[in-house]
């Protein structure tokens, strides 16, 4: 048996309490004297109880079993014992072992035994007259690692029997009388010591221990409490999930929740105490406190709610995590610690604290007793803490009034429970659920304080643009975030957020953006739309409204009056209580555990575990397999039980079962180490089995140098030195401005110009010997390379006017403010990119602005719109002069078809405005043409960036440099075939905010679901694009809209998807796993690794779930027939010389398979059936690169991928002659589906044109269509219910092109 049970809820028990000594000395002079004494005593450890209680006798071969230790000890613990002298009668040889010894305790090393008896009296410990109640409070230690341990301590008093010391019942001596006996009543404490925070477990258990050592004998205390321990010892902590712990301590039940998920904590406590001793406004104040990192002190005539009210906050803020010192309770003789100049948290009883706050000042205190918040400052001065954003606090405050505190009214028209169990069972099934909800509430404050922190973060480079960030805050809430902005609490947030953890916090973000939202994540660069300014306005109105009448109202205080409305997050809040009401009323299961066996020896506990598994085995029986999350619990619960008992073998069967069925919880670590220590034979055995000789083989992969992950987090700073192209590429990403490559390599080659022009070199003109022997003083050098005969670099002074023009112009158009009139003419989600200067014009005077959309007059004097043109109308653009004598004016005429041509006497602003224009009317053409509107976005970037340029050079060339960034306009020719453009509906990109596109391997399409008729995303049909590095973007498929950016599914490229049910889709990697996602939760945490190596291709059978099965193919032969529901393997086989297995059909009861220079129908038991070979004139066999079957005609489609040819066979009889079809200029062939009656044939096209789509008629065998519209490969095609059909392309293209099919 392993020594210590892995996860135990138990670290160490330990019991604390007077000395012998001092007891003797106090109680001869109370009785002596008569006098009741107040003398305090200094608390000792009087024993320590710390598992294994029960060990393994050794073995018949002379070995001990492998102990699974989870914490490393290394610290001793000695205790001196006396014991009591022989009586008279007893013999020598028992008189020799009554003499003094010593024990020696093997202690975790993170549990420190210094400070503990303090602690567990952090108030005064003294001998009473009368005995007092049970008195229970809890602690919090933390180790110089930032690991956190927790103790439950219970105070409670014992008579000390006449004439002895109650000392663990060993120690006995005569008190000589001279008056008269009194009662008394000598202090003891027990203290639990956990890795885990059970504070109301421990304390159930504790109030059962307690209720058994007051009646027991004395000599009889330390064994009661030795055997107490013991049993805790037994007990695992509940993995992450709904499944409940439950086991008898009499009188009572003791449950065990688990946390809820892997990313939320462990919560045992009255979440909302706080909201009982505070009102809301008091609670944010503290929040704030604690975020802006104060030196903060709970202070209360309670022990016990100083740690309870602490953590209740500490959770508040999950899953920022305050990171400076933490001591909830501190004891007598720790005050000092308040003199500590860092931030840190702690709590101490008023009394102690009101001696030393005369002396301290700059410290928070919040007064648990009275619900206060104030400042220990020693002179009157005003709380300093900066207000919660605005917004946040009043969503907050909205939310926690729909919240029920008081059990008692919510119970009211419940009967009277008869059973003490069933009450408690209530009673915790309203907290879980009030504890949700608080969570909930508290986590949407967080999203809502930091939700828009993600737009400023630049992953790639792992920078946080704060100035840019604060710029965007309101006036009132920029002094609450310039401070949290400088905490080690938002830094260890941001390195969660750069490293894209999904968190509660990421979770809960997904949650409530809404569609608008992640699109506009995606859009760079960013404005202000006509939505937002309209919304700005009208919360500007109602702010000086209420302001006014407030000013007529003496009492109202103007300054703490909201400056918005908060009418906009009622839906979004809505959405959020429909969701905590979904997750609340999730079914809770117990799983109770067998009675403790007495007395605890080795062969009763190996019966005790031995009895679990037998519980845990009958659960698993009686549980079905879509309950799999239920299931996995099992399956954890009697691992661990099986590798008690030595079962190693059975262990690990069910660590598999979990490996498959719900990664979260499986225990990497653990699994390893047990695989390590089994003993040869038994490692032998298990090998054997197919099931375990994967997990074997997993386990013991030697990970190699694992680089560690990067978590350093920068802030943007200017370039000091010059940049080269790759540096000045890496600049421009970090900062924000754009990310591709290649639009930053084009604004690189305008800036160059920008530099020859402040150098006066004209280096194009110049030759290489020229340039070699010319001396540069100015800032900027140029080198020279062999291809282009000069090597250009920028200097930082041009990169920081660049910068700071560009900057300079977001700020401009954040503060662009157009009256309502306006606002009103154009769509909600335009945005004004640039304004001109006040210009005349044939339609007025005013600005011309500037939207994705549109040109239009801004009229000066009375506010007015005028549309110039929409980008897709202009016919003509032409730079005029204007006669104003004696001037000519340099002016821009826009030629329409709907209206008189426009003329705008621009001045020297003409010919930028000439090119901004031309660019964006080129970028409108092109989106219209390719049914792409990432090109408008495009356009915008690119006119934006000649804008800076021209501003930051100020210079007849400047116009020449911006001119390098006109992509669209020298694009704008480019024809698109008229069967192209007409079948072509849309376009997508799935690689949107990355720095450069990435290959589509796979596309999915899975129909939506209506449930109930709700309004939900999950119900909506989808567009799975499977990415390199193992990433899975989720588009909506009715908007063609991201709806989730990334999900992560290994690290490897990603060959297949299959949807297998509504709530699953299982994906195929190259890293010989098949990963399997929650479509509810967008997650993965089921695996399936019985491949070897590439997972190539999977294919469903079956309709029902209940008989749905899944054939999976890999590269090197293998097939393996899944169970849906169990995910147990049906049937393995290997097919026989085969290395390049590419796709399986499933075509009646029998498999085709791709092997490359054939195709084999094999039976599901590996039984080959047919081969089917081409030979080539040459005699060689022709390469197949994708095959199909068309089931209607009975049919199989081959495609030979280098020869552009596709050939189709009778499936009754292969030997009947085959159709050709040859495709033109094809150069090869990746992938073919079915639409209707058409055959969909995806490739690479001639050196021009690389990726075509064929379109064929199954029924005349000719090509119908020939569509264009990937400059790479198709690598991937689906069908979306044979309306549409989705083509996915390489990494230079890395679209997806959404066809109609007629």
């Amino acid at each position: 048996m392993a020594d210590i049970l892995p996860n135990a809820i138990l670290e160490i028990c330990v019991v604390v309490g007077a000395s012998n000594e001092k007891l003797k000395e106090v109680c001869q002079a109370v009785h002596k004297d008569g006098a009741r004494s107040h003398t305090c005593f200094s608390p000792e450890i009087q024993s320590v109880h710390v598992p294994p209680f029960v060990t393994k006798e050794v073995s018949q071969s002379g070995t001990v079993a492998q102990t699974f230790t989870r914490t490393p000890r290394h610290r001793s613990f000695r205790k001196k014992k006396e014991y009591k002298q022989a009586a008279p009668g007893s013999s020598n040889a028992n008189t020799q072992h009554m003499e003094s010894q010593t024990e020696e305790f093997s202690v975790p090393n993170n549990i420190d035994l210094q400070g503990l008896s303090q602690l567990c009296f952090p108030g005064e410990l003294q001998i009473e007259t009368e005995p007092k109640e049970d008195h229970y409070h809890f602690l919090v230690f933390t180790d110089v690692f930032g690991t956190r341990t927790y103790g439950v301590v219970v105070q409670f008093y014992r008579p000390i029997q006449e004439g002895s010391s109650f000392q663990n019942g060993q120690t006995h001596w005569d008190i000589a009388v001279h008056h008269p006996r009194m009662s008394l009543y000598a202090p003891s404490s027990i203290c639990v010591i956990s890795k885990f925070p059970y504070y109301t477990a421990f304390k159930d258990s504790l109030s059962c221990l307690t209720k058994q050592v007051k009646s027991c004998r004395e000599v009889d205390f330390d064994h009661e409490v030795r055997r107490f321990a013991a049993k805790l010892a037994l007990i695992p902590s509940p993995p992450p999930g709904a499944l409940h712990l439950v086991f008898d301590l009499k009188p009572l039940q003791i449950v065990l929740p688990p946390r809820e998920d892997p990313k939320y904590p462990i919560i045992d406590l009255d979440l909302h105490s706080p909201f009982l001793c505070f009102k809301p406004k008091c609670i944010l104040q503290i929040l704030t406190s604690i975020l802006v990192e104060q030196r903060i002190v709970f202070v209360s005539a309670d022990w016990a709610l100083l740690t309870l009210i602490a953590e209740c906050f500490i959770l508040y803020l999950h899953p920022l995590q305050w990171q400076h010192t933490y001591v909830p309770v501190l004891s007598k003789g720790m005050m000092d610690f308040l003199m500590a100049p860092t931030a840190f948290l702690m709590g101490c009883h008023i009394d102690y604290f009101n001696k030393v706050n005369s002396e301290i000042e700059g410290l928070i205190l919040v007064n648990i007793d009275e619900g206060t918040i104030k400042s220990s400052n020693l002179t009157d001065i005003k709380l300093d803490i900066p207000r919660m954003p605005l917004e946040a606090a009043a969503c907050f405050t909205e939310r926690v009034k729909s919240l029920q505190l008081h059990y008692d009214l919510e119970s009211s028209h419940l009967g009277s429970c008869t059973d003490i169990s069933d009450l408690r069972i209530r009673r915790r099934d309203w907290q879980q659920n009030l504890n949700s909800q608080i969570q909930d509430i508290c986590l949407e404050l967080m999203v809502n304080i930091f939700r828009e922190v993600s737009s400023h973060l630049n992953y790639e480079y792992r920078v946080f643009n704060s100035e840019e960030f604060l710029k965007t805050r309101t006036v009132s809430d920029r002094p609450f975030y310039k401070k949290v902005l400088e905490t080690y609490i938002f830094h260890s947030f941001l390195k969660a957020r750069l490293s894209r953890k999904l968190d509660a916090f990421g979770c809960m973000e997904l949650r409530i953006y809404s569609e608008k939202d992640r699109m506009k994540m995606l859009d760079s660069p960013r404005r202000p739309t006509m939505e937002e300014m309209a919304l700005r306005k009208e919360r500007s109105s109602d702010f000086l409204m209420v302001k006014r009448l407030a000013a007529s109202m003496p009492n109202l205080p103007v300054d703490i009056l909201h400056d918005f409305p908060i009418d906009h997050l009622s839906m979004k809040m809505n959405r959020l209580e429909n969701d905590t009401l979904k997750r609340n009323t999730k079914s809770i299961r117990r799983f109770k555990l067998p009675e403790f066996r007495c007395p605890l020896t080795y062969s009763s506990v190996i019966a005790w575990y031995t009895d679990s598994t037998n519980l845990l085995s009958k659960a698993i029986n009686s549980t079905g397999p879509e309950s799999s999350s239920l299931l996995a619990r099992y399956y954890y619960l009697r691992g661990l039980a099986y590798l008690m008992q030595d079962k190693f073998q059975e262990a690990l069967l069910d660590f598999q079962n979990l490996y498959k069925t719900d990664r979260d919880i499986f225990p990497k670590e653990l699994v390893k180490k047990v695989i390590s220590v089994m003993p040869p034979d038994q490692r032998k055995n298990a090998s054997r089995k197919s099931e375990l000789k994967r997990l074997i083989s997993i386990m013991l992969e030697k990970e190699g140098d694992v680089i560690a992950a990067d978590e350093h987090v920068k802030t943007f700073q200017l370039p000091k030195t010059h940049m080269h192209k790759e540096d000045f590429v890496k600049r421009i990403q970090e900062s924000g401005i754009v990310k591709d490559i290649d639009t930053i390599l084009r604004l690189f080659d305008a800036l160059t110009i920008v530099e020859s022009e402040k150098n006066n070199l004209n280096y194009r003109d110049m030759t290489l010997e020229q340039c070699s022997t010319t001396k540069v003083v100015s800032r900027s050098v140029f080198y020279l390379s062999a291809e282009t005969g000069h090597l250009k670099q920028i200097d930082p002074e041009t990169f920081k006017d660049f910068y700071n023009f560009w900057k300079e112009s977001e700020t401009e158009a954040q503060e662009v403010n157009l009256p309502l009139e306006v606002i009103g003419h154009l769509d909600k989600n335009e945005s004004v990119y640039k304004l001109s200067s006040s210009v005349k014009t044939n339609y007025g005077v005013g600005k011309i602005a500037l939207t994705q959309k549109r040109l239009f007059l801004l009229l000066e004097g009375r506010p007015g719109y005028v549309e110039i043109a929409k980008f897709r109308d202009i016919q003509e653009l032409e730079n005029i002069s204007v006669m104003l004598f004696p001037l000519r004016i340099p002016a821009l005429k826009i030629k329409t078809a709907l209206k008189e041509p426009f003329i705008g006497n621009l001045k020297n602003e003409r010919d930028l405005w000439q090119l901004i224009v031309k660019e964006m009317w080129a970028g409108k053409t092109m989106a219209d043409k390719h049914k792409d509107p990432q090109y408008i976005q495009c356009a915008l970037t690119n006119v934006l960036l000649m804008d800076a340029v021209v501003g930051c050079m100020q210079s007849p060339r400047a116009i020449y440099a911006a001119s390098k960034l006109a992509y669209f306009d020298q694009m704008k020719n480019m024809v698109v075939p008229k069967t192209t453009s007409e079948t072509l509906k849309h376009k997508i990109n799935p690689s949107a905010g990355q720095t450069s596109p990435q290959a589509v391997n796979a596309l999915l399409y899975t129909p939506g679901h209506l449930i109930q008729q709700e309004e939900d995303e999950n119900t909506k049909p989808r567009l799975w694009c499977a990415l390199s590095e193992g990433k899975v973007v989720l588009f909506n498929a009715t908007s063609w809209s991201i709806q989730q950016h990334c999900i992560q599914v290994g690290n490897s490229k990603l060959n297949c998807m299959l949807g297998v049910e509504f709530s699953q889709v299982w994906v195929g990697s190259q890293d010989s796993s098949i990963y399997i996602i929650n479509t509810c939760s967008m997650s993965c945490n089921k695996q399936l690794t019985e491949h070897c190596t590439d997972v190539t291709d999977m294919v469903l059978e079956g309709s029902k779930l209940s008989h749905k099965q899944v054939h999976s193919c890999s590269l090197d032969g293998r097939i393996i027939c899944w169970d849906v529901n169990t995910l147990a393997i049906k049937t393995n086989f290997q097919l026989p010389n085969c290395h390049k297995l590419t796709a399986i059909k499933l075509h009646n009861s029998t498999l085709w398979c791709c092997v490359g220079d054939a195709l084999l129908e094999v039976k599901k038991n590996g039984q080959l059936l047919r081969k089917l070979i081409l030979e080539n004139p040459k005699g060689s066999h022709a390469y197949f690169s994708c095959f199909l079957v068309f089931p209607e005609k009975n049919q199989l489609v081959a495609a030979c991928g280098d020869k552009g040819e596709v050939y189709i066979w009778d499936m009754k009889d292969l030997s009947k002659p085959r159709q050709k079809i040859q495709l033109q200029d094809c150069k090869s062939i990746s992938c073919m589906i079915l639409a209707k009656n058409q055959l969909w044939i995806g490739g690479r096209g001639s050196d021009k044109v690389r990726g075509k789509i064929y379109v064929v008629d199954t029924s005349k065998h000719c090509v119908e269509k020939e569509l264009v519209a990937h400059v790479d490969m198709v690598r991937a095609l689906c069908s979306a219910e044979d309306r549409y059909v989705l083509s996915g392309a390489g990494k230079e293209d890395g679209k997806v092109a959404i066809w109609k099919v007629e």
